[in-house]
């Protein structure tokens, strides 16, 4: 399962994510609880059937790369339009949404939070 380690903004990621693809679902949000030492936001979610897990962390800030980026296979090219659409506000487009060699259509985008997606369509 890969996890997506943000610095404060996990629970307001996750939702954004669940409202762009789908189907997509939150399957378990566990809250930070106060008066322990070590407390961390933790939730688990799927994207299109692919389960993920996010956490924020408090004590040391790591920035996400494009070295490691979530590939997504979009159905339909209102799906690519629409995802491709929502990730890239705020976000940083790193190939813009066209024709290539290897795929109908493709782009790769950096979300406002950091993390790098690969959009393909699947016809």
């Amino acid at each position: 399962m890969t996890c997506l380690m943000f610095s404060g903004q996990a629970e307001e990621a996750i939702r954004f994510y669940t409202s762009v693809f789908s189907p997509a679902e939150i399957e378990q949000i566990v809250p930070r609880e106060n008066g322990i030492m070590f407390h961390m936001f933790h939730a688990t979610f799927r994207l299109k059937g692919q389960r993920l897990m996010a956490i924020d962390n408090h004590i040391d800030h790591h920035e996400f790369t494009p070295a490691m980026s979530l590939c997504v296979t979009c159905d339909t090219e209102e799906e690519i339009d629409h995802v491709f659409e929502r990730l890239s506000q705020s976000g940083k487009v790193l190939v813009p949404l066209g024709a290539y060699p290897f795929s109908k259509k493709f782009a790769w985008v950096e979300d406002r939070y950091g993390v790098s997606w690969q959009l393909s369509l699947g016809i």
